[in-house]
């Protein structure tokens, strides 16, 4: 059984104690029972729990998922909310996860909504979450709301892992090309310049180079760490400033080959996202800040709060967006169309259905694009640095 801490006032002094109950209005009952007026009462964590949180798990959207999944038929099946919630955190693989559940269902139990309860642990369930929750709570729909959860949650997950995919591959390629450079300067170009000091003939400008490169590599290291640290501590510095993030995302949607995919990863995100707060009957203000909030880029965030502005003065959606000039004139006149047929959340769903198509798209152009590139750019600095090594040699063979 739970242990809570509590602290009371008994003939004027302050009593700290521990007391067994269900749960904290248990408690409160408990020791409304043995006349001690109650100031405080909090769940007293166990070692085994401390220990837990110390070393916790990350909870990761899946496991969001296949709760939201589980909790929907739960409900769907007539279970009470706290018998689904207990169920839940009972058999959690994610114990950490099973905790949170856990906790608010303590909260539940001592007379908080579900929303409430949540929003406890913004970490794990964010403001689209909770808000969706919300009103399918007053709705009474919150079973058809959790399914709906769920597949965004999914449809989130795949365009990330998309973005991901995409990105990887130059990653992959860029460090193993690092890693090749590497080696031949650190093991191989040493053996080369002992046999080129006892030649004493003047190097050509290009071995020349790929000595004072490698003496870089193998003496001046250090350097290149603490350069990189500095590097992604100044970038996280700047992005901090709100100047700072406005600048770099306002370039990174100009990037030549990764701005488009960019702008057409944020456009999907944002057409789910809204569509998806309001089918669930979230307000249309509301649903947009949700929106501005976890948009993920300044520009577009920046965007769509001076859309708000304009909603609120009695615009449509589409017109300010258009004027923001972020989003693609066929998205505008689609969701005009949406507004003007009632039925924007659907039309929404089709935009966002559309986009993660080009989203397939750009990623496979990307990486048909950047393969060659790569490869081209590898062995441009791979045949530099044979070329360089082997001009001695050939000086030395043309003075014999």
């Amino acid at each position: 059984m739970p242990k809570f801490q509590y602290e009371a006032r008994i003939r004027g002094k302050k009593q700290v104690g521990v007391i067994e109950a269900d749960n904290e209005r248990a408690a409160i009952t408990l020791l409304a029972k043995k006349n001690i007026k109650v100031q405080s009462v909090q769940l007293k964590k166990s070692w085994t729990e401390v220990e837990l949180f110390a070393s916790k798990q990350p909870i990761t959207e899946k496991d969001v998922v296949l709760f939201t999944r589980q909790f929907s038929t739960m409900i769907d099946a007539g279970l009470p909310m706290v018998q689904c919630l207990d169920i839940f955190a009972k058999q959690a693989d994610n114990k950490t996860f099973g905790e949170i559940i856990r906790d608010v269902k303590t909260n539940i139990e001592v007379g908080s909504n579900l929303s409430d309860a949540l929003r406890k642990h913004p970490d794990t369930f964010d403001s689209l979450y909770c808000n969706m929750v919300d009103a399918g709570e007053s709705g009474g729909t919150l079973d058809v709301i959790l399914q709906r959860l769920a597949g965004y949650i999914e449809k989130a997950l795949a365009l990330k892992a998309k973005v991901k995919s995409a990105m990887v591959y130059p990653g992959v390629i860029v460090s193993v090309a690092f890693i090749v450079v590497a080696f031949l300067m650190v093991f191989v170009i040493p053996s080369f310049a002992t046999m080129f000091e006892k030649g004493g003939a003047e190097l050509p400008w290009p071995t020349a180079v790929v000595m004072d490169v490698s003496n870089f590599f193998r003496y001046g290291w250090y350097y290149m760490i603490a350069g990189f640290v500095a590097f992604v501590f100044i970038f996280k510095k700047v992005y901090a400033t709100d100047k700072g993030r406005y600048e770099i995302d306002k370039y990174s949607l100009k990037a030549p080959v990764f701005g488009p995919l960019l702008r057409k990863v944020a456009v999907a995100k944002f057409c789910r996202t809204l569509a998806t707060l309001i089918s669930g009957g979230v307000p249309i203000i509301e649903g947009l800040n949700i929106c501005a909030r976890i948009a993920g880029n300044k520009i577009i965030e920046i965007a769509i709060f001076k859309t708000i502005e304009a909603i609120k003065e009695g615009e449509t959606i589409a017109a300010p967006l258009e004027r923001q000039g972020i989003f693609p004139p066929m998205v505008v006149q689609m969701i005009d169309v949406g507004e003007a047929s009632g039925a924007l959340d659907t039309m929404l769903e089709k935009i966002a259905d559309f986009y993660d198509e080009e989203v397939d798209n750009a990623v496979d152009a990307m990486t048909a694009l950047l393969e060659p590139m790569l490869m081209v750019f590898l062995g441009i600095i791979i045949g530099f640095i044979v070329v360089a090594m082997y001009l001695p040699i050939f000086k030395m063979g043309e003075a014999t």
